[in-house]
């Protein structure tokens, strides 16, 4: 049952789910004017990964605001709003997932496939955006001769493998002063999003194949389409400016002068993998996954109310845990946990967010402010629930939890 008075912090508003039209915001992907207002946020950390080693300056952490607005020409959404000379993305960014074994299986796996799918051994891969190097490094056990990675959170005592020899790490933004660099293979994962000129980014990096159709490029990045599908208000945050659907990154890809030649759905169909080869001209659409402009249409038409019933439903579960005095955690302290806890205003109704990456622990989130724990610190905190902020991981963290002796309730976030 729902307490008649929910906990202050619970009643904070940062939504507005209300649509408009704005018809000076033009798409950065295909350059159409006009875009769909359809989802809107106050006031939310500029940061979900930083690390914050001070509670004061987590709960002061510098905020802005988003307004997605969605392309109805090509199905591509972004937010209107943003600005990115507030990010920082340094050394103290963490935004490894290599902790998790759940993970590490499908880093593992995947690169095994590219390096077999595409001849890799004993060529060159680059990497644009590669974080602490890790799947590079991958790529380069398993047989390329020669790796490239491009990122400015890059750490070189966290590379440890006989591969790192082979491999050359550039601690910067990837941008027309590298289109020297030549390789076999381009890989870019998880990066795309956090780019607002997607359109410009992608034309660039075909200009710098030019002479080079061998080159094969492969992208990584979350599927928006189940995002609107699930009201997901978790996977919606600050520094993902752009928002693609398995059709919409294809036909970026396409008018930039690229061939997609493959487009699949991995990780729970939680992400999107694309591959492409350099073309002389814009090619048609031809696989399966592109045709979804009607599907998007849908899934925006549904995704006010499904947004709302998920609003509605973790308020009050979070107000009638702590009018019960409940203990809830959460376990993630990624970008999901961050975007669960401002947009839902939630701050003493949990106090811990439990995270395995050991360089997170102590931290504390940025502007809801709690304190980022191990998992062994629950034995002593005895938690009556925890939600588990990507359901993929709830076998692994059930197990964990075993073997901690802890029985607790396990909820994941899109229960």
């Amino acid at each position: 049952m729902t307490p008649e008075t929910p906990p202050a912090s619970l009643t904070a508003e940062r939504v507005a789910l209300e649509k408009c039209h704005d018809s000076q915001a033009e798409c950065p992907n295909c350059g159409g004017q006009g875009l769909e207002i359809f989802y809107q946020l106050a006031r939310i950390p500029v940061h979900s990964c930083l690390l914050v080693d001070q509670r004061t300056a987590a709960l002061e952490f510098p905020t802005h605001d988003l307004r997605l607005g969605y392309c109805r020409r090509c199905g591509f959404i972004t937010n209107t709003v943003f600005d990115p000379t507030v990010h920082n993305y340094s050394q103290q960014y963490e935004e490894t997932q290599g902790f998790s074994p759940t993970f590490s299986r499908f880093a593992r796996s995947l690169a095994q496939r590219l390096v077999e799918q595409h001849h890799l051994r004993g060529k060159t891969v680059l990497e644009i955006g590669c974080g602490k190097g890790e799947f590079l490094v991958l790529l380069c056990e398993l047989g390329a001769a020669r790796g490239i990675g491009i990122d400015p959170s890059y750490i070189p005592e966290r590379t440890r493998s006989q591969a790192a020899a082979r491999i050359e790490f550039i601690r910067d933004f990837y941008g027309p002063q590298y289109a020297h660099l030549t390789a076999d293979f381009v890989c870019c994962r998880h990066t795309l999003e956090h780019i607002a000129p997607t359109g410009e980014f992608v034309r660039a990096l075909r200009a710098s194949l030019d002479g080079r159709p061998e080159t094969v490029v492969f992208f990584e990045l979350p599927e928006t389409l189940r995002i609107l599908r699930e009201g997901a208000f978790w996977d919606i945050y600050y520094e993902h400016c752009s928002y693609f659907t398995p059709g919409s990154l294809a036909r970026l890809f396409r008018a930039a002068g690229f061939d997609v030649s493959a487009l699949e759905l991995a990780y729970d169909d939680q992400y999107i993998l694309l591959t492409a080869t350099p073309a002389p001209q814009p090619t048609a659409a031809r696989l399966e996954l592109e045709d979804d402009l009607q599907a998007t249409h849908q899934a925006l038409a549904d995704f006010a109310r499904r947004c709302g019933e998920r609003l509605a439903r973790w308020r009050s579960y979070l107000s009638q845990a702590a009018d019960e005095g409940r203990r809830v955690v959460l376990w993630g302290s990624g970008s999901k946990a961050v975007a669960f806890l401002t947009t839902l205003g939630v701050r003493d109704e949990i106090e811990y967010v439990v995270d395995i990456n050991p360089h997170k622990h102590g931290c504390y989130l940025p502007v809801s402010g709690q304190r980022i724990v191990g998992p062994e610190f629950l034995r002593e905190y005895r938690p009556d629930a925890v939600i588990v902020m990507n359901p993929i991981y709830c076998d692994e963290i059930g197990a964990m939890l075993g073997e901690l002796g802890l029985r607790v309730e396990l909820l994941s976030v899109n229960d």
